[in-house]
């Protein structure tokens, strides 16, 4: 891996860690399910355009609109929408290291559900990336931290893992940015009538503050993430590419710390270490010796 592959993973994981950041402002000042159909519909129009004039068109494969449809509705919808709502009661540090497990997930239901072989190093790496979010949310639970709030942010890294594996194996083609702007597309559709029948009525005062939240949330984390991904993806792989995460726990505490003054403790630290460590653990383990084909870039989670 070249140095340049590398400062576009470590930039990658930084600004994926910054959205949980941007979302906990987001959803304490509005309501969460509009500021998401608010970022999708922007981001989707973004996309789309930018898909236009690279020459894209919406003439898809089935296939594609198979990726379309799954990641606009269990990533986008079902993993964001239950996150977004979610982080209205839970911090975005513990968010951030719950929606991590992904990758540990996504192993785990490989092996159980479609029979995937894991190499030794991969259990151990689920072993050690279990035992870091225990002793994180032992240690949060006992201080108080809001059941509800944990409960749906369990439910959408869950959603995210079946989006994943739903969309496994799928080809790359000339139309990955518009895919990214019409799966936003669906989730802005999906979310719509919730956020209408939900959240209908509920007060909120635009700031600068909102305002800044969320243009940071489709601008940065929505769009700028996205292309370094592709590209990343593009240069390395996915599942090199998807190493990269191990870094997203002790990086969303820490921005929580820095950007909302959210306070830590020893077992955050520790168990953020941990946890990155089996993450690193489980991606190295699925890196093969030779190179593969490379699936589909999409959109990779963000909160």
């Amino acid at each position: 891996m070249d140095l340049k592959s590398v400062l576009m993973g470590l930039s990658f994981a930084a600004i994926w860690a910054s959205a949980f950041t941007s979302t906990r402002i987001a959803v304490v000042e509005m309501p969460p399910l509009l500021a998401l159909v608010i970022r999708f519909g922007i981001s989707a129009a973004i996309a789309i355009g930018l898909a236009w004039a690279m020459g894209q068109s919406m003439r898809l494969t089935r296939a594609e609109w198979r990726t379309v449809v799954v990641f606009g509705l269990c990533q986008n919808a079902l993993y964001l929408g239950l996150n977004w709502i979610g982080m209205q009661w839970v911090e975005a540090s513990a968010a951030s290291i719950i929606a991590s497990m992904m990758p540990l997930l996504v192993a785990f239901a490989g092996w159980a559900f479609l029979r995937q072989p894991l190499r030794p190093q991969a259990v151990a790496g689920l072993v050690v990336g279990i035992v870091g979010v225990v002793i994180i949310m032992s240690v949060r639970l006992s201080q108080g931290m809001n059941l509800l709030g944990l409960a749906l942010c369990l439910a959408a890294v869950v959603a995210l893992t079946v989006a994943t594996l739903a969309v496994r194996g799928a080809g790359g083609g000339p139309n990955v940015m518009m895919i990214v702007g019409l799966q936003m597309a669906v989730g802005a559709a999906a979310l719509a009538l919730p956020s209408a029948v939900l959240e209908w009525g509920r007060p909120f005062e635009w700031s600068g503050r909102l305002v800044g939240a969320l243009a940071y949330s489709i601008l940065v984390p929505g769009i700028l993430a996205t292309f370094i991904w592709f590209r990343l993806v593009t240069r390395i792989g996915a599942v090199r590419a998807a190493a990269f995460h191990f870094l997203s726990p002790p990086l969303g505490v820490a921005i929580a710390a820095l950007w909302l003054g959210e306070s830590f403790g020893w077992s955050d630290v520790i168990g953020s270490v941990v946890v990155a460590i089996g993450i690193l653990m489980v991606q190295m383990a699925r890196v093969a010796p030779a190179p593969a084909a490379r699936p589909l870039a999409i959109e990779p989670g963000n909160a």
